[in-house]
């Protein structure tokens, strides 16, 4: 099984499934409203800078880079 590591990290087209969001209940909150929660499967369709730009499904989520670095994930094949 491959080690969680931050979204911050993935590169730009990866598809890397959520395995923990490691901020306070204030990011668990924002994300889960969102939609992304721990289960989710994302795609990382673009880097800019700090931030991001991910996929899940059709929808597409701006993440800054302090969040990106707070939401854990694993890479799929």
């Amino acid at each position: 099984m491959p080690a969680p590591f931050p979204l911050s990290m993935a590169d730009e087209g990866a598809r890397v499934r959520v395995v923990a969001l490691r901020g306070g209940s204030g990011l668990s909150k924002k994300m889960t409203e969102m939609g992304l929660n721990v289960g989710s499967e994302l795609s990382v369709r673009q880097r800019q800078g700090g931030g991001m730009v991910v996929a899940r499904g059709e929808t597409r989520y701006a993440i800054g880079g302090g969040m990106a670095h707070k939401v854990w994930v694993e890479r799929l094949e």
